[in-house]
């Protein structure tokens, strides 16, 4: 029977702290298998995500599945909203995945950005369209350069230099942002949470309050942080989610951030500019390439 998303919730809060002890004891092998663990169990635990949301009947607003529907005025009046300004809206797509991409401050995939900027913009940004917008940024920049002040491009794995699967990245980041090693996945979560806490603490300086959907979206990063969450409290504390965040972070930060720069050192000197931007041929098509046929 698979696992629930509170027991793998759970599971991860054990393990990144048994990680934490291993790493302070200088236990090398330790760590390493706990990283392993935890690798295995946030690929169980996003699936589990992905099965329990597609087994409800409610939009795409970033709903927790185990709260309960509550406040349904608001929710419905952020759905006018965003019906109303979606009729009026006349950003380019490209545009509205670059202020998602920027608050989130790293490589991302299409649904986690397309809540982002649903949540904080409250205008619809159909992931599905995203399919294609790398190839065409792609194209784009192998047409004319650097001639538009950023494209939307891809986040590379380390390994290969190849297209990270389904995330996207902006090409006004350094190469090391955008390289996606072993730790680089919690790494970038823990990064998205800081931004999402971030924008939120600047809608209030400004005095205007985020939507219902931008504090669904923190919860879900907050439920998944050690200390982040107090589950007493009726939303997440932005401060305390980004000190806890900074606080995990720290502990990945000198071994993800030797691998990033390794591979952008490998890059740089391995690939020429629309490489380095949208990522090298998989092998596959460097032999089709070679060859003119793939047997």
């Amino acid at each position: 029977m698979a696992a629930s998303l509170e027991d793998l919730e759970q599971r991860l809060s054990q393990l990144r702290t048994e990680l934490r002890g291993a790493v302070r004891a200088r236990d090398k092998a330790e760590t390493a298998r706990i990283r392993r663990a935890l690798r295995e169990a946030e690929a169980a635990w996003e699936h589990a995500l992905e099965v329990e949301a597609e087994s409800e009947s409610t939009t795409d607003d970033g709903t927790l599945p185990t709260e309960p529907q509550t406040q349904p005025t608001s929710v419905s009046v952020d759905e006018s909203r965003r019906k109303e300004r979606a009729a009026h809206s006349s950003i380019p797509i490209r545009e509205q995945v670059h202020q998602a991409l920027t608050l989130l401050g790293a490589p991302a995939s299409p649904k986690l950005i397309s809540s982002t900027y649903e949540a904080f913009f409250t205008e619809p940004l159909v992931a599905t369209k995203l399919a294609s917008l790398r190839r065409d940024e792609e194209r784009s920049f192998t047409a004319q350069g650097y001639a538009r002040p950023y494209y939307i491009c891809a986040a590379l794995t380390h390994d290969r230099l190849v297209p990270a699967r389904g995330l996207l990245a902006l090409s006004t980041w350094p190469v090391e942002r955008r390289i996606i090693g072993p730790l680089s996945p919690r790494a970038d979560f823990l990064t998205h949470a800081v931004g999402t806490a971030e924008q939120i603490q600047r809608l209030a300086t400004a005095g205007h309050p985020a939507p219902d959907a931008a504090w669904r979206l923190l919860r879900r990063f907050a439920l998944t942080i050690p200390g982040a969450y107090d589950a007493s409290a009726q939303e997440p504390d932005p401060a305390r989610v980004i000190a806890a965040a900074h606080a995990e972070a720290a502990v990945h930060q000198q071994e993800d951030d030797q691998q990033r720069q390794a591979a952008a050192q490998r890059a740089r000197g391995q690939l020429a500019d629309v490489q380095q931007l949208f990522g090298a041929a998989p092998m596959r098509d460097a032999l089709r390439d070679a060859s003119g046929t793939l047997s």
